[in-house]
């Protein structure tokens, strides 16, 4: 019984050690907001590997990839009222 504890110890430790995470997500765009994210490839924020740029109509532009190294930015759009 020992035994079977410890090799299933041994076995979560090794898949939390080796199984690597998934990436960061960005926050999501608030309503009648204009977003930007930019990815880096690392925590350095040196290389920039990919973007999205979310619009105030909603449309979305995406190039390169995602990581979990990211900064975002929202700033409100204009309301023609």
């Amino acid at each position: 019984m020992i035994r079977r504890a410890i090799v299933v110890a041994a076995i979560a430790v090794f898949v939390s050690v080796v199984v690597p995470g998934s990436p960061a997500q960005a926050r999501a765009c608030k309503i009648d907001h204009q977003c930007t994210t930019y990815y880096y490839s690392d925590s350095s924020h040196s290389t920039q590997v990919g973007s999205l740029y979310e619009e105030c109509d909603g449309s979305r532009y995406s190039s390169g990839r995602r990581t979990g190294y990211l900064t975002f930015s929202e700033i409100p759009c204009r309301s023609s009222r």
